[in-house]
């Protein structure tokens, strides 16, 4: 299961570059910070042979591309590597948690049925402003969006041309994965997040998906709160180890 949702976000927030190191996927992006797309993410809890040398090895790569070497360590990691990044200091941060839902279940007939946007750089822009993404990065935020190969629908709220609440919502096979989900911190409280969530699921039911799923940090009690409300569940969590000074 975990192996499933974990492949579905490779395929739904894809990295400018993958290369791999045995079960270690290593992913980099120069024109976006986020550390989901600046990782190494290993993906087999019995791949526990040379550990150091293939820090050092990917260590080398990202100091190339310019990030701070970053592993993202999913139930799929092991606890092998825990232990390791615990003997030597390695510092823990940005705990994240998976949550699902049975489209079937989830109250989508009550959605307001909405087309998505067609045109990306403007959908870019309205969600760079809710979330805050300064110049520099929303050209790595298109990049990535243009990128995503399962069919995308891109959603956002408007109010007299302001944007209020953005999502998008990628279509894979049965599964339907929530990115970018941001309302206006003037505008929270509103049900603009919920409306948006739904809305988006009910066009990904539409073209066939069964399951929606999302990402969310731990900390976030409010996005939680109200995901559980529309039906979903966690599923695992995962969380960043960086070495010591990094």
């Amino acid at each position: 299961m975990v192996r499933r949702f974990e492949a579905a976000g490779f395929r739904a927030w894809p990295a400018e570059t993958v290369a791999y190191d045995g079960a270690w996927v290593i992913r980099l992006t120069r024109g976006h910070p986020a550390k989901r797309l600046n990782s190494v993410n290993p993906l087999d809890p019995g791949d526990a042979t040379d550990v150091a040398g293939r820090i050092e090895r990917a260590a080398a790569r990202f100091a190339e591309a310019g990030r701070p070497l970053t592993f993202r360590l999913s139930p799929l990691a092991g606890p092998h590597l825990t232990a390791f990044f615990d003997q030597r200091g390695w510092s823990r941060l940005s705990e994240s948690v998976v949550m699902r839902a049975r489209l079937a279940d989830a109250p989508l007939d009550e959605a307001m049925s909405q087309i998505p946007f067609r045109d990306m750089a403007r959908f870019v822009e309205a969600a760079s402003a809710l979330n805050g993404v300064d110049a520099a990065e929303r050209a790595g935020l298109l990049g990535i969006v243009e990128r995503i190969e399962p069919e995308t629908g891109l959603f956002a709220l408007q109010r007299s041309g302001r944007p209020i609440a953005t999502a998008i919502c990628v279509h894979d096979g049965d599964l339907a994965g929530l990115f970018e989900i941001a309302t206006d911190a003037l505008e929270r409280g509103r049900g603009h997040g919920r409306r948006i969530v739904m809305s988006a699921l009910k066009w990904a039911r539409s073209r066939g998906a069964r399951e929606g799923w999302l990402q969310v940090e731990a900390d976030n009690v409010a996005a939680i709160g109200l995901y559980e409300q529309l039906g979903f569940s966690e599923i695992y969590r995962y969380h960043y180890r960086r070495p010591p000074g990094a």
